[in-house]
């Protein structure tokens, strides 16, 4: 705890403009950025704020709590000398808060182990460890063609309506490690929703069970943007103290990052900075590199946090400032598609321009199967063929197509519904992923399936296997 009546701690009357969610400070001596302050209101309302910025003998204070009430003659700020922490414990698993941290569920206050900074710690690049554990989501479509692999970032990129918040619900009611008994746990935050859809989370979260081993953080949309900026920070502190104190393997899913930018640029430009590109502040991208390079594994630690990241893309447009500038940064990316969407396919993520870059190094023997990438790659190249096959079919129509071509457009038809849809409570795992992969590959002849090895056909193919399920020690052939 602080103590206020500490000799360094200085109450300032000195307030010269309000701006939005900032305070101006004027004639400060000896503050520090970042640090915390107490905003007294003239009601004598206690709020929490942060310095931002520090100019000559100014400083600019982000209230958190937002600004409304606040005037420059009766407003005090007592700078605090220290930077936001978020207390932590391993009790948090199963509990509720707010963006800031605070308990809003109908529990106990958390008793803290440690306090945390909330900005963490930058991973020494040496320090870091590949990623090559596999994470199943128990959803078709990312385990067995752009599988999410511990230690990675991974965004899933979405459009206005369509249902990237079901897709994180069931991600993370679903997500597990496989092989020994290892501790899980799911950190999810959630930034600018509405009320509708937090009640939707904690519904579903306590409804199914899953909320024994999720920590769930919640920023509503009338909550001040301020508070929305260090909701994934929160989050990520706790996962690190649960990674490397306790040895969880962490899943960290931030939804939805676009309200976190728009916050982010809504400080912007109460501080009057010069805009980059759509108004928001040149330095998104490093800001952005701060939430998402927390993600990783770092050697002699068994613990690991991954990050999936939600962004719904303004009038979906994936060059939009926030994907374009998170696909720089991240491993990869999810499209969520409206074309499947309003077709009925749930989880309406397409395949095709989806991507995991550290798919390679985290499936295959002993992981996934051996047989996974093979696989993975003939039904890439099977689906892609028979999209191309549907545009031919729309000009000359189907009667021109050969056996073959019928075969492969049949193969798309059957890959959405039966593949790529899901029920919002099946979960598959890996090898019923792959079981089912084999089926539709069955349908296409042989020859055909040339980006899978001899051997591994003549071995694994259900033709010659029969009824013998697949297994993870399966070796290869």
């Amino acid at each position: 705890m602080i103590d206020e009546t500490a000799s360094s701690i200085i109450t300032y009357s000195t307030v010269t403009s309000i701006s939005g969610p900032l305070l101006f400070v004027k004639n400060i001596k000896g503050v520090s950025y970042g640090e915390i302050v107490n905003v007294i209101a003239p009601d004598d309302e206690k709020r929490t704020g942060q310095v931002l910025e520090i100019s000559e003998d100014i400083a600019v204070v982000q209230v958190f709590e937002g600004t409304q009430g606040l005037d420059t003659y009766k407003t005090s700020v007592r700078f605090l000398g220290e930077t936001i922490k978020i207390a932590v414990s391993q009790d948090m698993l199963g509990r509720i808060f707010s963006g800031s941290g605070k308990v809003i569920d109908a529990g106990p206050q958390i008793f803290a182990e440690d306090r945390l900074d909330i900005t963490g710690s930058p991973i020494n690049p040496y320090a870091r460890e590949f990623p090559r554990e596999f994470i199943q989501t128990g959803i078709s479509s990312i385990d067995g063609l752009n599988t999410l692999i511990r230690g990675q970032k991974l965004p899933l990129f979405s459009g206005s309506g369509l249902p990237h918040n079901n897709i994180a619900a069931q991600i993370a009611r679903q997500a597990k490690v496989l092989g020994k008994e290892e501790e899980f746990a799911v950190i999810f935050a959630a930034m600018g929703i509405t009320t509708e859809e937090a009640r939707f989370f904690r519904s579903d979260f306590e409804n199914t069970g899953a909320l024994e081993r999720v920590i769930l953080f919640l920023n509503l949309a009338d909550s001040p943007a301020a508070e929305r900026l260090i909701t994934p920070r929160i989050a990520l502190s706790v996962a690190e103290y649960l990674a490397y104190e306790y040895d969880y393997h962490c899943l960290v899913i931030l939804t939805d990052m676009t309200n976190y930018a728009e916050a982010l640029r809504e400080i912007s430009a109460a501080r009057e900075e010069v805009p980059g590109r759509r108004g928001y502040p040149g330095y998104l991208y490093t800001d952005l590199a701060t939430i998402y390079e927390r993600a990783g594994r770092i050697k002699g630690q068994k613990g690991t946090i991954t990050q999936l990241p939600i962004l719904s893309m303004p009038s979906d447009d994936i060059t939009h400032p926030i994907p374009d500038l998170s696909g720089y940064i991240t491993e990869g990316q999810l499209i969520v598609d409206r074309d499947l969407n309003r077709r009925g396919i749930y989880p309406p993520i397409d395949p095709m321009p989806s991507l995991s870059r550290l798919m390679r190094e985290g499936i295959g023997q002993n992981r996934t199967h051996v047989c996974h990438k093979p696989v993975a790659d003939q039904m890439f190249a099977g689906y892609s063929q028979g999209r191309n096959l549907r545009d031919l079919v729309a000009v000359v129509g189907e009667e021109s197509l050969s056996s073959n071509d019928k075969k492969y457009l049949d193969f798309a038809d059957r890959f959405e519904n039966e593949f790529l849809q899901q029920g919002y409570y099946e979960e598959r795992d890996i090898l019923d992923t792959l079981e089912l992969a084999w089926d539709l590959l069955s349908d296409i002849p042989e020859v055909e399936l040339k980006r899978i090895p001899p051997k591994m056909l003549n071995t694994y193919h259900p033709r010659y296997r029969g009824a013998k399920k697949l297994s993870i020690d399966d070796p290869e052939p």
